[in-house]
């Protein structure tokens, strides 16, 4: 069985540097910048490609800032994104 690529999108002004989707991700994909955003923290970044598309990151965030996509047949398609974090907490995960 072919292994699965996933492609992990950082909203980086979104990002408070909490750190959790570092500590959440099994394949050590994540890493905090060492620069700041415009709010004046260490926002999450993607530090090599070993991601699997496993949606652990974007479920832990607690500000919405990560989308997680999976190449399926050659077609990205999101599979874990969660939005409208001000009030009512929304995900959706692909079924597979």
């Amino acid at each position: 069985m072919p292994k699965v690529k996933g492609e992990i999108k950082i909203a980086i002004e979104t990002c408070k540097g909490c750190e959790l989707c570092v500590h959440e991700c099994p394949q050590e994909t994540l890493a905090m910048s060492e620069e700041l955003n415009q709010r004046g923290y260490h926002f999450a970044v993607v530090q090599d490609e070993s991601c699997t598309g496993c949606t652990n990151c974007a479920l832990i965030c607690p500000d919405g800032a990560i989308t997680v996509y999976r190449e399926h047949r050659g077609k990205k398609t999101p599979v874990a994104k969660i939005s409208d974090v001000k009030e009512n907490i929304t995900f959706t995960i692909d079924g597979r």
